[in-house]
């Protein structure tokens, strides 16, 4: 009886911390990003293995759901679609705490190293996410020898029947997965399903394919690229780094929809010019755009730093004369 209660208990710690996405595949929500848990059957040890580790300090939620769900079964290995801070944020703890390696994408490891940071986020393409970017870093992390670079042939012995596609735009080095058998895709942030530019979005995470994370996407051709062969794979479900996965009779349809009339920003900084970048990191970066809001921010707390000062400079010279 107490093993029946300990497996219900167990199992209701898993449904309220995990959402079923499709066979195997399991989705976290960590404020605003998500993680995948994906079952490796094929494997002989019958393990799993983790896509995304969410923001700094998001390893207690994450291991907490791990064992909800495998109990004391560790991860064969973590997958990065790329190093951002929202995605590879844990993954180091992670990594530590399960003994296991951590694999992206070759041109993300000077960014996952410590040998270079990433090009600045530009706040200027306007919207919601774009208005709080200007509070998130934009550095690197240094993983050390947990960090392994991805096979070039896109397959992973830690996770058979699936694909790891190239798929550059936001990052240089950014990936998404493929499962070909059920028309699985975990797309990382090549696009959204929620449109990060809305307020109202934010809250209602309302079900829609959107392009990728505007302020932190540095290379917009690519990201139109990247999306179109996404398109062609014509998945069933779709999973995103930002938003619910997304998976009914029309997903194919929605994703080339979005292919077909994607647009990149009106404004900004990437917008005409990409960030140049190689195995070294950053090359080269087209000039900034002026941030208006940062400039009339710094403009308002000018004057009331200025107000305040002369109100005081007033106020003693004042005393000073009534002195007299």
């Amino acid at each position: 009886m107490a093993n029946k209660e300990t497996l219900e208990k167990n199992n209701q710690i898993a449904e309220d911390l995990l959402s079923f996405v499709a066979r195997g595949v399991y989705h976290t929500k960590i404020i605003f990003v998500g993680a995948y848990f994906v079952d490796t059957p094929e494997n002989a040890d019958g393990s799993w293995v983790l896509v995304d580790t969410g923001l700094p300090l998001s390893d207690g939620k994450i291991r907490r759901a791990a064992k909800s769900k495998y109990g004391d079964k560790n991860p064969s290995a973590i997958i990065l679609t790329h190093g951002h801070f929202d995605h590879a944020g844990a993954a180091l703890a992670l990594a530590k705490e399960w003994n296991v390696p951590i694999y992206a994408h070759h041109l993300e490891m000077p960014y996952l190293t410590g040998k270079a940071d990433y090009p600045p986020q530009d706040p200027t393409v306007g919207g919601a996410i774009a208005f709080m970017s200007r509070f998130f870093p934009h550095g690197s992390y240094d993983f050390g020898n947990r960090v392994r670079a991805l096979p070039e042939n896109g397959e992973l012995a830690e996770m058979p029947g699936w694909k790891i596609f190239h798929t550059p735009g936001h990052t240089a080095g950014h990936v998404s997965l493929w499962r070909e058998s059920d028309r699985v895709l975990l797309a990382g942030d090549a696009l959204t399903t929620m449109n990060l530019d809305s307020w109202i979005s934010q809250v209602t995470e309302k079900q829609e394919f959107c392009g990728p994370p505007a302020p932190f996407t540095t290379d917009w051709q690519a990201a139109r690229r990247s999306i179109e062969f996404l398109a062609d794979l014509e998945p069933d479900i779709v999973g995103a780094g930002h938003g619910i996965p997304i998976k009914d009779a029309n997903t194919a349809q929605q994703l080339k929809e979005l292919a077909q009339n994607f647009e990149p920003p009106r404004k900004g900084r990437y917008v005409n010019t990409p960030a140049v970048t190689d195995e070294t990191g950053v090359v080269a970066l087209p000039p900034p755009t002026a941030d208006t809001l940062k400039v009339a921010v710094g403009t308002i707390t000018a004057l009331i730093v200025g107000g305040i000062a002369v109100t005081a400079l007033a106020r003693r010279n004042k005393q000073r004369d009534d002195n007299l």
